[in-house]
């Protein structure tokens, strides 16, 4: 794939843009992490380059300093939440986050429940946090919250939470997801520090909008269609414009919220060290891109992508329809349309050729293959199979899975499992490659190809099926389906 970031530049920059705020604010900073801290696969689309690790690889450049919060909202746990992306509720996720931090060798010094009220499960959860030797921290809901500046800097507001006894210079607080109380865990502990005579200061930290970046630009369009299906947007930050007369980017939330968070910070501190949103911010992501012209082609892809997904979620939920036109909207500001999907065309007339669900996928050469339904092998199998003949350099009409490995499988399904459906999903069929690759060499060579497809984008005729989404997913391929069934039926499995 073309390069239009450069990775190692934005770790070194952004691990010095944090340690001189560190030294501006004091010593000690309390910084506000947005968005996913690992996992950015919408940063690693948007900005090829990017390693969807590259925020916890630039911590990681300065761990001694490091010590992670993680904060969650009592409510979520209390009505099970879940993280979308993962199938997973709120506080498993919190549990897996520490196990990630910890394999990193961080410093996690705990589990702040916010928005405590002695919610059932939140209680429970307080106590298997406290059975696994996990440091737990209540905070509570406050009246007025954030608008009544007396009431919640005072000791029946941030006073009343516990306080968390950090070490480390630089004190990220992260969550599960929106929502979670992450600012007013920043807020009360700044408010407890200065009680205790320790200075401090507090940062945010959000990949998206890029500040630097113009407000039309791809990138940031396609952060709101990411975001579509809140009601949202990206907005020029009219405080930095009257402080400076510079032009920046922000977030409609952080803007509205300012003139509060900026009361508050001057109710705590004396003063508040920021004149605007973006003052706030710390992020340094539009410094490190390298290719405008490759970035911008990407974030144009992604906003098309984004469209897909909704669509898609729109036939299965019957839920979104406002979603689906924003992302119309977004799509003529970007000016691009659903014909920018490179596979789309190629998918769509193979499906015309065979009367059948038909697939096609972009390789990073650029060039396109496709996959039919055959008798044994769905479209998604079909495409995954030719695709990973194609990057290894076996012939396309070459049968690279043994029939012995293959039949069995068709047969449980059918004969045991109950299916309806006798050909193999991609998974299978990887299954089935591997049970090959054990007596011949030209199978194991296709299965070395998996890697060279992480990046592509796949296109099908219709939407397939969970499993096969799924997998593909895992192999970090993009997906996108034309929003309709093979079937006209009620009911889709």
């Amino acid at each position: 794939m073309r390069q239009g970031f450069d990775n190692e530049r934005y770790i070194e920059l952004q691990a010095e843009r944090i340690r001189r705020r560190i030294k501006e604010l004091g010593g000690k900073l309390y910084l506000e992490f947005g968005g996913k801290l690992f996992d950015d696969y919408h940063a690693a689309r948007v900005l090829p380059g990017f390693e969807p690790d590259s925020k916890l690889r630039m911590l990681e450049s300065m761990t001694d300093e490091v010590e992670i919060l993680i904060a969650i909202n009592a409510n979520d746990i209390e009505n099970g939440k879940v993280r979308s992306d993962l199938g997973i509720t709120y506080d498993e996720d919190a549990l897996r986050l520490m196990d990630a931090f910890r394999q990193r060798r961080f410093h996690v010094g705990g589990v702040v429940i916010t928005r405590f009220a002695n919610q059932p499960a939140a209680e429970a959860f307080r106590n298997r946090l406290i059975g696994l030797g996990v440091s737990v921290s209540l905070h509570y809901p406050i009246a007025g919250y954030p608008y009544d500046i007396d009431a919640i800097a005072s000791d029946r507001g941030f006073g009343a939470n516990d306080f968390i006894e950090t070490t480390r210079p630089l004190v990220v607080v992260t969550a599960p997801g929106p929502g979670s109380g992450k600012m007013a865990t920043c807020l009360s502990q700044l408010y407890h520090e200065l009680r205790r005579n320790t200075r401090c200061g507090y940062a945010k930290f959000e990949t998206f909008p890029v500040w630097n970046l113009p407000l039309t630009h791809p990138v940031n369009i396609a952060y709101e269609a990411a975001t579509a299906d809140l009601d949202d947007a990206n907005i020029i930050d009219p405080f930095h414009l009257d402080a400076y007369g510079d032009t920046t980017v922000n977030y409609n939330r952080d803007v509205e919220i300012f003139p509060v968070l900026r009361a508050l910070l001057a109710r705590i501190l004396g003063e508040s060290p920021y004149r605007s949103p973006t003052d706030m911010g710390v992020n340094m992501v539009g410094f490190a891109i390298a290719d405008d012209t490759e970035v911008r082609s990407a974030a144009r892809m992604e906003i098309v992508r984004r469209y897909f997904r909704a669509a898609e979620a729109v036939k299965r939920t019957g839920l979104g329809a406002d979603e689906i036109s924003k992302l119309k909207m977004l799509m003529e500001r970007a000016g691009v349309d659903v014909d920018l999907f490179g596979g789309r065309r190629a998918a769509l007339e193979r499906e015309r050729e065979t009367g059948a669900p038909a697939g096609a996928m972009v390789l990073p050469c650029g060039s396109v293959v496709t996959g039919k339904t055959s008798e044994r092998l769905g479209a998604a199998s079909s495409l995954l199979m030719n695709a990973l003949k194609r990057v290894s350099g076996v012939d396309d009409d070459r049968n690279v899975i043994d029939d012995a490995a293959i039949n069995p499988i068709c047969e449980l399904k059918v004969d045991h499992l109950a299916s309806a459906n006798h050909r193999l999903h991609s998974d299978e069929t990887l299954i089935a490659l591997s049970i090959t690759s054990a007596t011949s060499q030209e199978a194991a060579r296709v299965i070395k190809g998996l890697e060279l497809l992480r990046g592509c984008d796949a296109f099908f005729s219709v939407i397939i099926s969970r499993t096969d989404e799924e997998l593909y997913r895992r192999l970090g391929i993009n997906v996108c389906c034309e929003p309709r069934y093979e079937l006209h039926t009620l009911y889709h499995r």
